[in-house]
C-alpha cells in the first residue's frame, strides 16, 4: 500500500462516495444550492433523461448571455436537435474503422516514447513520459496541429478543468482565452488553405446547408484538444494504480494477454478518469425521495454509481475478469463519449506495450509524493513515479 499522503489525498473520495450512497444518495448543499446523486441508477437516469436533466447550463438562467463560451456551444453542453447534429457530424471522425486505422500510428507514437525510457534505471514517470504524451500526439496529429506544443496543451487543458480555487481565477482565464485565441488563428489558416486534418473537415462540414458558426468550431477544437487528451492520460495512469494496489495482476496480465481489455474496463470502473458530470433540471422531478425543482444544479457522481453495491457485487474489489461491467465511465445516453473507443485503444496498446518492455513486477515508490489533479471533474494523479524489475 501507499504513504498515508497517497491514501489521504488520492483514496479519501471514495470512502465519501461509499458513506454518501448509505446515507444521503440524493443530497441538496444548501449552501452551494446544489443537488448531488450518488447511487448507480439515479446517476443513469440523470444521464438519460435530457428532457428533465438538461447539459446546458443556460437552462437554469433566467437570461441568457449575450456572450457565449465556445464550450457552451459544443456537444458537451447542447441538448437535442442540436445536439444531434453536431455529434453526427464530430462522430464520422471516431468511426470504428477511423479508430482501427489509427492502430499502427499509435502503436509507432508508442514505441518512440518507450525507446526513450527503456534504457532509464528501471524507473519512469507514467504520467510525464507515456500517459500525457501519447494521447496528447494523436489528437493533435488528427487536428492538425504541431505536437511540439504539448506544453501549451497541457496548461491549456488543465486550465479548463481545474477547480477555480487551485490557481488564481485570472490566470486560468488567461490560459483559456489564449487557447481560443490559437484556435481562431488555426482556423484562419485552414480557411484559407485547408488541409487533410479534423479542422479542414469541420471547416467545410454542412448541416442542413449551414456551416458551423465560428463559436461552434472553437468549441468543437477545445473540446477535442481536451477531452482527446485528458480521459485517455488518466486511464492510463489510474490502470497502473490499479495494478500497483493488486500485486499479481501484471503477471496475470503477462501469461494472458487477452484479460487486457477487461483490466482495462475495471480500471475505469474502479478509479474512474471522470468524477462527476453537471446536469440542470428543466422541471420538477423526483428522485429517491426528494423533490427537486426546475432550474437546478445536479452534480452526477460517476465514480460513486460505479463503486454501487446494488449494481457491481463486491464493488470495492479490483476483478480484471468482472463480468458483466457495466460502468458508467464513459457517461451514459446522448453524451456517451463519443471518443472511447480511441482512449480504449490508446491504453491498450500502451498498456500491453508496457507490459512486454518492463519485466518484472511493477511498484510505484511508498514514498512517491503522489500529486491529485485537483479538479471537480476529472481524477487522476500529476505525477506517477514507477519502478519495475
Amino acid at each position: 500500500m501507499q504513504t498515508s499522503t497517497y491514501k489521504d489525498q488520492v483514496l479519501a473520495p471514495y470512502e465519501w462516495y461509499r458513506t454518501m450512497r448509505a446515507t444521503q444518495p440524493v443530497f441538496h448543499d444548501e449552501e452551494q444550492k446544489v443537488w448531488h446523486l450518488f447511487r448507480y441508477s439515479d446517476v443513469q437516469r440523470a444521464m438519460s433523461e435530457y428532457a428533465t436533466f438538461s447539459s446546458d447550463p443556460r437552462s437554469t438562467m433566467e437570461w441568457q448571455p449575450e456572450e457565449t463560451d465556445p464550450i457552451l456551444a459544443s456537444i458537451l453542453r447542447l441538448d437535442p436537435p442540436r445536439h444531434r447534429q453536431l455529434r453526427n457530424l464530430a462522430s464520422m471522425a471516431f468511426t470504428p474503422r477511423v479508430v482501427t486505422q489509427l492502430a499502427p500510428r499509435i502503436t509507432e507514437i508508442t514505441n518512440e516514447l518507450l525507446d526513450k525510457v527503456s534504457n532509464s534505471a528501471h524507473e519512469l514517470d507514467v504520467v510525464r513520459d507515456l500517459a500525457y504524451p501519447l494521447p496528447v500526439t494523436v489528437i493533435a496529429e488528427l487536428l492538425g496541429i504541431p505536437t511540439e506544443m504539448r506544453a501549451d496543451f497541457k496548461r491549456w487543458s488543465d486550465a479548463l478543468v481545474s477547480d477555480e480555487g487551485e490557481e488564481d481565477r485570472e490566470v486560468l482565464f488567461a490560459e483559456i482565452k489564449s487557447m481560443y485565441g490559437y484556435f481562431a488563428q488555426v482556423l484562419e489558416e485552414r480557411r484559407q488553405h485547408p488541409q487533410d486534418d479534423l479542422v479542414s473537415a469541420l471547416l467545410a462540414a454542412e448541416i442542413e446547408g449551414q456551416r458551423l458558426s465560428d463559436i461552434e468550431l472553437l468549441g468543437f477544437c477545445a473540446l477535442l484538444l481536451v477531452a482527446g487528451n485528458e480521459t485517455t492520460t488518466n486511464l492510463i495512469a489510474n490502470s497502473v494504480l490499479c495494478f500497483d494496489q493488486n500485486p499479481g495482476v501484471v503477471e496475470r496480465l503477462r501469461r494472458d494477454p487477452n484479460l487486457l481489455p477487461g483490466a482495462i474496463e475495471e480500471a475505469l470502473r474502479y478509479l474512474s478518469p471522470i468524477k462527476a458530470m453537471a446536469r440542470f433540471t428543466r422541471t420538477e422531478t423526483v428522485i429517491g425521495d426528494q423533490q427537486i425543482g426546475a432550474r437546478e444544479v445536479v452534480i452526477t457522481w460517476l465514480a460513486s454509481a460505479n463503486r454501487d453495491e446494488s449494481q457491481f457485487p463486491q464493488a470495492e474489489r479490483f476483478d480484471i475478469e468482472r463480468t458483466p461491467n457495466r460502468h458508467i465511465a464513459f457517461g451514459h445516453g446522448i453524451h456517451f463519449c463519443l471518443g472511447a473507443p480511441l482512449a480504449r485503444l490508446e491504453a491498450k496498446i500502451m498498456l500491453g506495450a508496457m507490459l512486454e518492455r518492463f519485466p518484472g513486477q511493477w511498484h510505484v515508490p511508498d514514498d512517491a509524493p503522489l500529486q491529485p489533479i485537483k479538479s471537480d471533474i476529472v481524477f487522476g494523479v500529476k505525477n506517477l513515479p514507477l519502478n519495475w524489475g
